[in-house]
């Protein structure tokens, strides 16, 4: 059977004792009980609603901590099921008549380049951001209208369209070389429009606070274990189960995640095999999770090899943003000031991901 996130304080206790010293020294892991008492009219309901009275009335919550990064997720299946009283759209939930004026439907025409010119894949061409947030950025718009409309040919030809872009901003700018792409699916995701794209930015000075953040711990811990924090954070999660090899690339389904589902990627280069890697994650989303909402973000070290970012990887990050169709958000001002509230849980995503990586 499939150990679920109750279960990982025993699931780390097994591990052999070296494995639980790398886990000690990254994470922290707490289990505490939500009681409740719910008035006797109410608990046919929450029967109804929830399956079982006792398990709402006593909810178990893993809080994990890494203590590297200082992420933290607050893990309660219980919260999947919680009432919602919004209307529901129809997903995408955007009127027709908005679909229509789509600008992306003609980028040549309709769309502004950068000024080193576009970018065109087989299923995608760039274009210079209207409302740019960095020096240089980009949108890859899709040949498809259709964002979950996607193989990993097409997949592939996204990435490598976003890579050969920002090899252009750097020869035209070579102080420019801190790389993110990124995709948001869907308006629920982030998007503003329907059509499918991506966007890629490239900046100079320093990378994005988050990255150089990530940077920092990973060197601080490497200087006081002697070890590569992304080395010991894979091996770990592959110990538990929730990670494992795919040709030159390593995939953990995350521990501390943002949001629901959400999967890590790291690699030397984008290779064929992280190309590969990031498709089977997201159609696993799509296909086998019912997704019809993600974002994915990749993260790149500096381009020109800049000294202090010696064994920094590629890091893609995937995650879950629910049904597109659904109008309450599944950010609050706990995930903006306090931690990150999960209602998925990663060893269900691990036995999902292993399944669609054998298949595919």
């Amino acid at each position: 059977m499939t150990p679920s996130i109750q279960q990982l304080p025993g699931l780390i206790a097994g591990l052999p004792l070296d494995t639980q010293r790398i886990c000690n020294r990254i994470f922290s892991v707490d289990v505490v009980k939500g009681i409740l008492c719910a008035p006797q009219p109410m608990l046919t309901w929450i029967e109804h609603q929830f399956g079982s009275v006792g398990r709402v009335l006593e909810q178990p919550v893993v809080r994990v901590t890494n203590l590297v990064t200082l992420e933290q997720s607050l893990f309660n299946p219980l919260r999947s099921l919680r009432p919602r009283n919004f209307s529901r759209l129809s997903a995408p939930g955007i009127p027709a008549a908005r679909r229509e004026a789509d600008a992306f439907s003609d980028p040549l025409e309709k769309t502004p380049e950068n000024p080193f010119g576009r970018v065109k894949g087989k299923f995608c061409i760039t274009a210079g951001n209207i409302a740019s947030c960095e020096q240089y950025h980009c949108v890859i718009i899709f040949n498809n209208t259709d964002p979950l409309d996607f193989g990993c040919n097409e997949v592939a030809d996204y990435l490598e369209t976003g890579w050969q872009w920002m090899q252009a901003a750097h020869n035209y700018d070579p102080a420019a070389r801190y790389g993110l792409f990124l995709w948001n699916c869907s308006y629920r995701a982030g998007a503003s429009i329907s059509h499918g794209h991506a966007q890629v930015m490239l900046g100079g000075g320093a990378h994005y606070a988050r990255i150089e953040y990530l940077k920092k711990a990973a060197l601080d811990y490497s200087h006081m274990y002697d070890n590569s924090y992304f080395d010991d954070l894979f091996e770990l999660h592959k110990a538990l189960g929730l990670g494992f090899v795919a040709g030159n690339t390593k995939v953990m389904a995350c521990l501390t995640p943002l949001k629901d589902n959400e999967v890590m990627i790291t690699s030397d280069s984008l290779s064929g095999y992280t190309k590969d890697a990031v498709y089977l994650v997201l159609a696993c989303f799509r296909d086998q999770m019912k997704v019809t909402s993600f974002n994915l973000g990749i993260a790149f070290p500096p381009l020109d090899n800049e000294e202090g970012w010696e064994g920094f990887p590629i890091i893609a990050r995937m995650l879950d943003r629910g049904d597109a169709g659904n109008m309450s958000s599944d950010i609050s001002a706990m995930e903006l000031w306090g931690a990150n509230v999960i209602s998925s849980d990663p060893f269900k995503t691990a036995a999902d991901l292993n399944a669609a990586f054998k298949a595919g």
